[in-house]
């Protein structure tokens, strides 16, 4: 672990790590003076680790469990490895070890460490720059629409119902529930707005609830069309994460094995293939009105 704190990245495990001890304190209303007393460090210290801008000591993270009652094996295990591992960034999440629970942050990642799931990223996030080359992106898929794709890899009815239900509550989390709203920007392929997913009345009102979205002021979608030759997409979907400052940007990428998650200075080359698709898209106003002719058309 780099010894530095002033050369200190705050990536993404240390940013979990830090919210997730500040959440603990506060919930059992305990001060940062109180706590900072206790282990034996500076008020300011204290706020750096909750604000990931130095990484939290690993003994300072059992000491602080045992004061705030944290005994579950599970929850101790995850965030004492957080902080053993604070340092690290990029993470690859197996598809079957995705946690369900946007909060639980106790996925295992290739190699073993403990990772975060990419839902809390986005609800962190300023601004979700969305390319996608398939389907419609979660962020905004309708109810409908969700349960078809879900559907398709989850085989009991139960569990579709509670991913379906779990979705529509990040997409809350993501604007209704946060001042001001997530900003979205989202890049679609213009053959996703013809793919049938769920059949073709599922398709239309889909199409129906983005044309609605887009009078929202914090969203915009911009249609790249089928005319476009070789472009930055063609490598693949992904999602750009915006952080507040000074936090380093986040890209995820999907695929049938799990997720990337790609922080700080590799993130920037998604920055860079967003920013060519924007140049390539139709205006915001072309985009809305080809997204509304297809809805009728459907």
């Amino acid at each position: 672990m780099p010894t530095d704190r002033k050369q200190f990245l705050q990536t993404v495990r240390a940013q979990y790590l830090g919210s997730r001890m500040r959440q603990l304190r506060e919930e059992r209303g305990l001060t940062l003076k109180y706590i900072a007393a206790y282990l034996g460090v500076e008020f300011s210290t204290l706020a750096r680790y909750e604000r990931a801008e130095w990484p939290f000591r690993r003994d300072h993270v059992i000491a602080l469990l045992d004061v705030y009652g944290v005994y579950d094996d599970a929850t101790r295990t995850a965030l004492v490895d957080m902080a053993h591992q604070a340092w690290r960034i990029n993470q690859w999440v197996p598809a079957a070890n995705q946690p369900d629970n946007a909060h639980s942050g106790d996925a295992r990642g290739r190699g073993g460490g403990t990772v975060v799931d990419d839902w809390w990223v986005q609800q962190r996030a300023e601004e979700l720059c969305i390319y996608a080359n398939l389907t419609i992106p979660q962020v905004v898929q309708a109810r409908d629409y969700a349960t078809a794709i879900i559907a398709h890899t989850v085989p009991q009815q139960p569990l579709v119902d509670k991913l379906v239900r779990q979705l529509v509550e990040r997409q809350q989390a993501l604007e209704v529930d946060r001042k001001p709203e997530t900003r979205l920007e989202i890049l679609l392929e213009e053959p996703v707005l013809h793919r049938p997913v769920g059949g073709r009345l599922v398709l239309q009102a889909q199409l129906q609830h983005l044309a609605r979205l887009l009078e929202r002021p914090h969203i915009n979608v911009r249609i790249l069309p089928t005319r476009i030759g070789w472009h930055p997409g063609l490598h693949g979907a992904f999602t750009l994460c915006t952080m507040q400052r000074p936090y380093p940007p986040v890209a995820l990428v999907h695929h049938l094995d799990g997720h990337l998650m790609i922080e700080a200075d590799a993130a920037q080359r998604y920055k860079t293939a967003f920013d060519k698709l924007r140049e390539l898209s139709l205006s915001p106003a072309e985009s809305a009105a080809l997204i509304a002719t297809t809805a009728e058309e459907t």
